[in-house]
């Protein structure tokens, strides 16, 4: 017994880890149709901000509510799949909504609920989504009687009991978590507040039976009217008391005639709001005023409003809008202001500025150097060093680069792994660099130890100078004879233009680039990491 409760303790444990560290998301339906003021854009081309993309809707088939068909508009299911896949192969998680405004889903009885699971199972199998989205509105889900924790309608037990096998189906088959976000309307949540009966409250029992699995709660924030705050106070639609009021409300928690909601975490719990003024019948909210309602709800500003949260959620995580087709059309604002938004809020700018010099490109007589575009990459000081984020920027004749980063920490050290285009790969010293204040430093032409195993050449003795490496032409971390044999064929043609065998930058493949390709004078030098 003590032996099963202690891995079970560690599943726990396990799952909290990975829970606590969710990255903050952007969440955005993609329109599976064409519309004249909102057009389509194929699901490969829309802003890479966004990580989460549900695709609207998947729908009963005409007579029924429950048998599901989806087929994409505009395009093949073979093409769709292929978009599909290369959206994953690029990180993001892809998701088929069931419902929408429209379609109403119910299930209320057995027959109708195994077909939902079977119908639903084949569309996710047929194009590969990550998961689904609930986004079941008008009365797809209500509530007669009961409680949150012990519901008695038949159309909601169903629900969770299909949910429940899709997810068990979708582990079996794909050996992973099948993601589940939900997006219901204020009313079904929070209206619980005010009311428990109807459409009020009734998403509560479902979010209760699937706390454990939900990845993200992305309540639609508009089309809303008023609602109430745990504070007892009423708050508008549109306005940033609604988004701190409601977005609280269903992490805190709040008493409803069906009893107590136990709230979510806050890396569950995803702020909806339309992309822009147009995109919804009300609820537009301008671009500043989310970002201070979100910055003070993680508690990184001031309170901006009447509303005052009980606590701070820096884990809160992300934004949703509807929808990626609205933020990227210019008749509704600038194009992909809210992705804009999001990034300002949740991803902004770790800038270092980096004093880096190339041996090749280095002038002694001036003690500048020849400009150049350096590339870096952004990892983890813990092996296996992942990769963090990326960034590329132009060295200045004083050997300057500013490198702007959007994933990266602030007060956290990461490893740069620093790259040229013909030069030795190099890390930053061990235990990395510290990102502090959004602006750092880092001068890797002081001194050898600044790079990690001291894998820097001193280039000039007064000043001071080392730096990078140069010859790597064919970049395979070795500085030898090969990498002559690549400069010598170009010599013969003395090829000019930003080619690799030109090493010291001056736009021509000559001899003088021989010279840093030649073992003599590097003894074989390779590159160092951790």
């Amino acid at each position: 017994m003590k032996v099963k409760f202690f891995f079970l303790l560690l599943i726990i444990i396990s799952a909290a880890k990975i829970h606590s560290q969710s990255s903050p998301s952007l969440i955005g339906y993609w329109q599976n149709w064409n519309d004249f003021n909102c057009p389509y854009i194929p699901l490969t081309q829309i802003d890479t901000s966004y990580s989460i993309i549900p695709v609207a809707f998947a729908v009963p088939s005409s007579g029924t509510s429950y048998n599901m068909t989806f087929t994409p508009d505009g395009i093949s299911s073979a093409d769709f799949k292929k978009q599909i896949d290369t959206m994953r192969m690029r990180g993001k998680t892809i998701l088929i909504s069931i419902g929408g405004a429209n379609d109403p889903v119910t299930l209320p009885d057995t027959v109708k609920r195994n077909t939902f699971i079977s119908t639903m199972m084949n569309i996710i199998n047929t194009y590969g989504f990550d998961g689904i989205d609930i986004d079941l509105e008008g009365g797809s889900v209500t509530v007669s009687g009961g409680t949150i924790s012990n519901p008695v309608d038949a159309k909601i037990i169903n629900l969770i009991y299909a949910i429940r096998k899709i997810m068990d189906n979708y582990r079996i088959q794909f050996g992973r978590k099948m993601v589940l976000t939900m997006a219901p309307e204020t009313a079904f949540v929070q209206g619980g507040m005010s009311a428990y009966g109807s459409i009020w409250g009734a998403y509560l029992p479902v979010i209760h039976a699937l706390r454990d699995s939900i990845d993200v709660l992305q309540v639609q924030l508009y089309n809303s009217g008023s609602m109430y705050g745990i504070d007892g106070n009423i708050y508008y639609q549109g306005t940033v008391d609604f988004i701190l009021s409601q977005t609280e409300a269903v992490i805190h928690g709040f008493n409803t005639a069906g009893g107590y909601f136990t709230g979510l975490r806050a890396d569950q719990i995803a702020v909806g709001l339309p992309a822009c003024s147009n995109a919804a019948g009300g609820g537009y909210i301008i671009p500043d005023s989310v970002k201070a309602a979100i910055l003070y709800l993680k508690g990184l500003a001031p309170k901006p409003a009447r509303y005052t949260k009980t606590a701070s959620y820096p884990s809160l995580r992300g934004m949703m809008d509807w929808s990626v087709n609205w933020d990227a059309v210019s008749t509704c604002g600038p194009v992909y202001e809210y992705s804009h938004n999001f990034n300002a809020i949740f991803r902004p700018i770790q800038t270092i500025d980096l004093k880096i010099f190339v041996e090749a490109l280095y002038i002694q007589s001036a003690d500048t150097t020849r400009r150049d575009t350096v590339r870096a990459l952004l990892r983890d000081t813990i092996s296996p060093f992942t990769v963090i984020d990326s960034a590329k920027g132009k060295m200045n004749t004083a050997g300057n680069v500013v490198l702007n980063f959007t994933k990266a920490q602030n007060g956290r050290a990461y490893y740069l792994q620093i790259d040229q285009r013909n030069s030795i790969q190099t890390w930053t010293k061990s235990g990395g660099v510290l990102f502090s204040d959004n602006n750092s430093v880092y001068d890797l032409s002081s001194n050898s130890s600044q790079a990690f195993g001291n894998n820097i050449k001193q280039i000039n003795n007064s000043p001071l100078r080392f730096g990078i490496y140069s010859g790597d032409v064919n970049k395979d971390g070795t500085v030898d004879l090969t990498d002559g044999s690549i400069i010598d064929n170009g010599i013969l043609n003395f090829t000019t233009g930003y080619v690799s065998a030109d090493v010291n930058g001056d736009g021509v493949v000559d001899l003088a680039d021989a010279v840093f390709a030649d073992n003599n004078g590097y003894n074989f030098v390779n590159k160092i990491t951790p």
